[in-house]
Formats: structure tokens, sequence, C-alpha cells
């Protein structure tokens, strides 16, 4: 058992309070370990504040969702004229609705930028394996939460956008259809489908949502935050262990966090108030109309934060497929004939080869599509293990990977525009192109990211005051 600390004599209320509790609690010690005694890289820049933004909206979007709940009814008869009901009865029911409709839209803005800054420095090379597989998998989370979020309103849009992609899972071999009744609850998107998806979206995952959020902080906060540079302040130390290039992230980094808020305020606030649907974007004008099962809208697209690997879905065509058996039997072919293997290693690649090229051949595209959709967000928990360069930080990296990175955000922004877009041949090929490039970014990445020669990185951290 703890030894119990003693108020010092004299001392005010609001002391012996806090002894009081830290003898049961360690509050101070945890406020030291997590905020004033936790050492920060002192050249932190703009992009670093996206992650107290995240907990900023995570925030936003429990407490606006609690007040929601209290008025919303999740039955297929009321769920939508309840909506109304908040939206026109409820003392500031509307803007309850705006800043939680908006707030999710923000969480994958702020959730996108975050995890790319993580992709320019290195953020998730060792020893910050951990944090950055917590934050992929915050990720799916929060991709789930939206999706099953997005058929609460029971709007046009949210019945054939959830019927299109739970009946996704029926193209899956073999178990599919059992699969597609399971998450459904009926053979159609119906009463049974609203209940469960709010039952989840409501309790369940963001049960898991805020484990994960809690498990990436304090990973995050045991091996230390990355920097611009990729450089491990906890090298260099003074006489009292404290890095060398390290500051308290209380106060300074709390005040930098503070005026970021209120920049992301502003913006927050001026969309909610003069833009809550930001041209559709936000809010499809179909979910203002009530869920007909026997009228389909003439597009169905899912919300634009899904939009990105909706286009890699539809992408994969028979052709596509196609192409990719060709790709494999060329690389296969050139393997053997180009190679170094011996007289097994030629025979292994080229029974991989047919094995994989059957398995293309045996199962349609739309299940290849799923495969690819699902792939796109699975492949970047394997992250830290692709990318072999021998400098973390984009800064110190032969300047043509900047261009690869450009290329891939074009195409990443490409894609989300051709998912909210209908199905056209063009389009399609150029979501086909784009495909191949986001998978051959990751997929070749052990390849490419030792080309080149990388630029000295600093002992230190390369800070200019301002």
């Amino acid at each position: 058992m703890a030894e119990f600390k003693e108020a010092p004599a004299g001392a005010s209320a609001g002391v012996r309070l806090m002894t009081w509790v830290d003898n049961r609690f360690p509050a101070s010690k945890m406020y030291r370990e997590h905020m004033s005694e936790y050492y920060a890289p002192k050249n932190f820049n703009w992009w670093y504040i996206f992650g107290s933004l995240a907990m900023l909206v995570l925030v936003i979007q429990i407490v606006t969702g609690i007040f929601l709940v209290m008025h919303y009814k999740p039955d297929a008869a009321q769920a939508f004229a309840s909506v109304e009901y908040i939206m026109r009865d409820v003392p500031w029911g509307w803007l309850i609705r705006y800043m939680h409709s908006t707030g999710a839209s923000a969480f994958f803005v702020v959730v996108y930028l975050h995890m790319f800054r993580g992709l320019l420095y290195g953020s998730y090379r060792k020893p910050r394996e951990l944090v950055w597989i917590f934050g992929c998998g915050i990720f799916l989370c929060l991709m789930a939460e939206a999706f099953m979020g997005y058929l609460l309103p029971w709007g046009q849009m949210s019945y054939w956008g959830a019927q299109v992609i739970v009946n996704l899972f029926a193209a899956v071999p073999f178990v599919g259809p059992d699969l597609a009744l399971l998450i459904r609850g009926d053979y159609v998107v119906s009463d049974a489908t609203l209940n469960r998806f709010f039952s989840f979206h409501v309790i369940a995952v963001p049960l898991v949502l805020l484990g994960l959020v809690v498990a990436h902080i304090i990973a995050l906060h045991e091996v230390g935050s990355n920097n611009p540079d990729g450089v491990e302040i906890k090298a260099k130390k003074d006489a009292q262990g404290r890095p060398l290039d390290g500051i308290p992230f209380h106060p300074y980094y709390t005040v930098h966090d503070i005026y970021g808020v209120g920049l992301f305020l502003m913006v927050f606030t001026a969309i909610v108030f003069f833009a809550p649907e930001l041209g559709g974007y936000f809010l499809e004008f179909n979910n203002f109309i009530p869920a007909d099962p026997l009228k389909t809208p003439a597009h169905i697209a899912p919300v634009w934060y899904f939009t990105p690997f909706y286009s890699m879905l539809r992408a994969t065509t028979d052709v596509m497929v196609n192409v990719l058996a060709g790709v494999v039997a060329l690389g296969a072919v050139l393997a053997v004939l180009k190679g170094s293997f011996a007289g097994k290693g030629k025979l292994a690649v080229l029974v991989g080869a047919v094995v994989a090229i059957a398995l293309l051949k045996t199962f349609d595209a739309k299940f290849w599509g799923v495969v690819v959709m699902g792939g796109a967000v699975i492949i970047l928990f394997f992250l830290p293990w692709l990318d072999h360069s021998p400098v973390k930080s984009i800064r110190y990296r032969p300047s043509w990977h900047k261009y690869l990175y450009a290329v891939f955000v074009v195409f990443f922004l490409v894609l989300g525009y051709l998912g909210i877009k209908p199905p056209s041949d063009i389009g399609t090929l150029v979501s086909q192109v784009g495909t191949l490039f986001y998978f051959g970014f990751f997929l070749l990445m052990p390849w490419w990211s030792k080309l080149g020669t990388p630029k000295p990185v600093p002992d230190r951290v390369t800070f200019h005051p301002h």
C-alpha cells in the first residue's frame, strides 16, 4: 500500500483537496506524465494540430449524439419524422443535428489530414508501429460508425445506400448471402436493420472507438511524439533526464492547439450556420426525402468520405480482373526467365501465378471489388513494414518522393470525386488507373522507398523560433 502524503501546514483548501485526491487517485501524477512533464519536440508545425482537433470533434459528436438520442425514434415508421421533429420542434434541435452531421464530415477531414501527416513524416516507423496500428483501427471504427449513422435519418439515400453496401457482403463466396442476412436482420433493409445499426452506432462502436483512442494516446506518450525531422529527441538529454530538443506539452502546445481549435471552430460554425449541406456533399438532398423501398434514386452514391473506396469498388470490372490476371502471368514469366531463382523457386513462382489467376477467374468481379475496397483500408495497417527508406521524414528523402506523394494525393482526390458522379466509361478508366496507382504506391513501397540518395539527417531537430 502506498504511503499517504500530508498537505503542508497552513495549505489552502484546494491544496488539501488535491492531496486527498492524490492519495486515492493519481490525478497529479497523470497530469505531470501526460501534460506538464511530457516533453514534445520543439519543432512541431501546423501539421501537428489535427490530433487535438480529432479529439475535439469526437467530443462534439458524443455530446450532440447524446442529445439527438433523447428525441430520435429507431423505428422505420417514425425515424424520418423524429428527425424532422428534432429539426422543427425541439428547441435548438436544428443546431444539434447540424453540428452532428457537419461533425461527421469534419471528423474525416481532420483524420485524413492527420494520417497524411503521419505518412509525410514517417510517424508509423519504429518505434511507433503500435501508435499507427491503433490509429488505423480508429479509422476503421470511424468508417463503421459513419456508415451505420448514415442509415438512421431513414431518408432515400440512407436507405438505398445501406441497401447497396450491405448487398456487397452477399458477394463473399459461400457465406455471403447468410452474412448479408445477418447484417440486415431481414431479407431487405428494414426496421430490423435500423435497430441493429442504431445499437451499434450508439453503444457498441463508440465503446471500441474510445478504447482505441485511449490506447492510441497511451502508446504515443510511451514512445514519444515524432517530429518533422524524424529525429528521436530522447537520444539526447540533459543532466535531469529531459530531452534537449523537447518542451513541456503544457503550456506550450496546449496554447498552440487552442489557437488551432479557434481557427477550426470559426470554419466549423460558419458551415453549421450558413451551409450545413455544403452543396449536397455533407447532407445529400435525397436524404431530405423519406425512404421509399419502391422508388430507387437515379444515382446512388455514399457520402464523400467513402467515395475514394467506392470508386475502387466500381473500377473492379471484368476487364480489370482480366488485366490483373495478365499482369500476374507476365510477372511470373519475367520472374522465371530473368530471376535468380533455383529450380524449385521457379516452380513455386509458376504454381503461385497459376493459383492466383485461377482465383481471379473463379470469382466474379463484384467479389474482387469488395476485396479491393476492403484491402485499400487494410493495407494501411502494414505501412510500418512496407516503408524501407533509410530516413523517416519527407524532408530528407530524395526530392522526387515529394512528387510521388503529390500524385498519390491527386489520384485519391480524383477517386473521391468520381465516386460521387454516375458511372461513365472515361470515369471507370480513370478510376482503374487510380486504383492501380493506389495499390502500387503501397505494394511497391519496399522497392521505391529505397531508391535515390537521401539527404543528411541532422543529429538534433531543426528549429527556427518565430
